[in-house]
């Protein structure tokens, strides 16, 4: 049994375990003995299993590097040829006709869990900055949520902030597996980030979720294969193990959000079958991975972020993929973001923001999907309204659209459309000012009536990259080089000082100007880099853990 953790901010060591991060009285009740027990023994067990999956990652990027095309799995033929589905599905999981997301911040929290929307995904990864505080605060606002204790008092509006009777029924996600919380080392190596969120929220709230009627419900972002699913599926039936609750309490949904997942739905529902109920068209993330993984070829480059849409092919497809192949399983097909939130200062172009959302959310559920996320509470309402009118079942999955046949070209074919020094002066604007405001600790952040998340920025600078890698020529002929990406950069910095500067009385202290300025130099070395950064994320989770 590990001794009692101190509280003041120094280095806890016990078991092998050590915290460099403060730890408060507050904070003590998240790590306890018990739990840093729990998260040491799913580190040993399981961290250099991730590392290998790490290592399979970068053998598959030199293969796509030197010119290889990713396909349906000759290999794994046999499974998807087979007929077999799914265990069952909770049923407060049956209906997610509307999900809303978000970060561990206390108010968000809150407001989500009393949004109408049927879930809330609590999100440790893309929405969240991932600061020590920010983390293990998270962990106990989701602690005190699923206890039905949770308040938050505002005082600069004297509001008390609590729970409704029937609050959404909460998801957390973790963060990904390339991630490391180095806050924490056990046997003196930085455990993963993925373990260390998991780990905690299922240890303090999986008996207590069980109790009111729910479970320990997840979603798993940036898996690429089927051996990154079956490396969870081994997390998790080690730790039910270790709590005594039944194989298959967890519950699981996987977003799709990466090229080479696409290819392996199939597997990957097979690896997590135990335990999995949905996949999830993460748009975003998706559109990013595309550019990461084809980044050395310049027949892939992306037109302006914009006119990416969902409508396009490549993305089209994969959405009706998912559709197919869940239903096909006994597994929901969750829908993905639209980006739009609320204009209230320009009734017009709230009316069009809205009319955006309706069309993709009418699209999903004519496709099939059996539910959607919004990022605003706002957008409730109408995603419900749609959903409602054309799906008045709890979900479709009696919708199998055997009349697809998605292949390999349809997921690779590149989107027609224009490449303009306004969607490059754009991707540099809004990069620097989102990683500004990540770097300040707010990892969700509203930008020229867009909500941007760690997935929006990736892509961002990663398209820069690629077409000044490339040297894209533009719509206008000009190509782009330095010369005119140091032109793109300047005209951005000013249009994100004045965004800076109307929104926040913080930009005149020090602390946002030290985060602006450390900003702007990350967001130039990532895109001006001779190699591919893998995830912007890392170098800049450096500078939080060296701040």
């Amino acid at each position: 049994m590990t001794s009692t953790i101190p509280t003041q901010n120094h280095k806890f060591i016990a078991n092998r375990v050590s915290l460099r991060g403060k730890v408060s009285e507050q904070y003590a009740e998240i790590l306890s003995p018990e739990a840093l027990d729990f998260l040491a023994m799913l580190q040993r067990r399981f961290g250099a299993e991730r590392l290998r999956s790490l290592e399979l990652r970068e053998t598959i990027q030199q293969q796509l590097d030197q010119g290889w095309l990713p396909d349906f799995l000759a290999e794994t033929t046999d499974i998807r040829d087979r007929d077999w589905q799914i265990t069952a599905i909770p049923s407060d999981l049956q209906d997610r006709r509307v999900e809303i997301t978000g970060s561990t911040d206390r108010k968000m929290v809150i407001n989500a869990l009393n949004s109408g929307a049927n879930a809330f995904m609590a999100d440790f990864e893309d929405a969240n900055s991932p600061t020590w505080d920010n983390m293990v605060s998270g962990q106990l606002n989701l602690r005190d949520s699923i206890a039905g204790t949770i308040e938050f008092y505002d005082p600069s509006i004297n509001k008390l902030y609590q729970l409704n009777p029937k609050p959404a029924v909460l998801m957390a996600r973790p963060r990904g597996w390339h991630l490391l919380e180095s806050h924490v080392l056990v046997d003196d190596q930085p455990m993963s980030a993925s373990l260390f969120d998991f780990g905690l929220y299922f240890f303090h709230n999986a008996r207590q979720l069980i109790a009111n009627g729910s479970g320990p419900y997840f979603y798993l972002p940036k898996l690429e294969n089927r051996q990154e699913a079956e490396l969870w599926n081994q997390v998790f039936v080690a730790a039910q193990e270790a709590l005594n609750l039944p194989i298959g309490t967890i519950k699981v949904t996987v977003l799709i959000e990466t090229i080479l997942a696409a290819f392996e739905m199939d597997e990957i529902l097979y690896a997590l079958r135990d335990h999995i109920v949905a996949l999830n068209c993460g748009r975003w993330d998706y559109i990013f991975s595309w550019i990461k993984k084809f980044q050395h070829r310049s027949d892939f480059c992306l037109p302006d972020r914009e006119q990416v849409t969902m409508t396009s092919h490549f993305l089209r497809s994969y959405s009706l993929l998912t559709i197919q192949t869940c239903h096909r399983r006994g597994a929901m097909a969750m829908g993905g973001m639209a980006a739009q939130i609320p204009i209230r200062a320009d009734p017009v172009a709230n009316a069009a923001a809205l009319d955006k959302v309706r069309a993709d959310k009418l699209r999903e559920v004519q496709d099939g999907h059996d539910g959607t996320w919004v990022a605003h509470p706002a957008l409730v309402p109408i995603a419900r309204e749609v959903f409602d009118q054309h799906m008045p079942t709890p979900n479709q999955i009696s919708v199998v659209r055997d009349d697809l046949k998605i292949t390999a070209q349809d997921l690779l074919t590149l989107p027609v459309g224009s490449k303009t020094e306004t969607g490059l002066q754009q991707n540099i604007c809004v990069g620097i000012l989102y990683l500004t405001y990540w770097l300040s600790g707010s990892g969700c952040v509203p930008l020229f009536n867009l909500m941007e998340d760690a997935a929006t920025a990736e892509i961002c600078r990663a398209q820069v990259w690629q077409w000044l890698h490339h040297r894209v020529v533009l719509e206008d002929g000009r190509t782009v080089d330095r010369s005119l990406f140091q032109t793109a950069l300047t005209d951005a910095i000013q249009s994100a000082k004045v965004v800076l500067k109307s929104r926040s009385q913080l930009v005149t202290s020090d602390e946002l100007q030290t985060s602006f300025n450390r900003a702007i130099d990350l967001f130039v070395q990532l895109v001006t880099a001779e190699r591919f950064e893998a995830f912007l994320t890392l170098p800049a989770y450096q500078q939080l853990v060296d701040a």
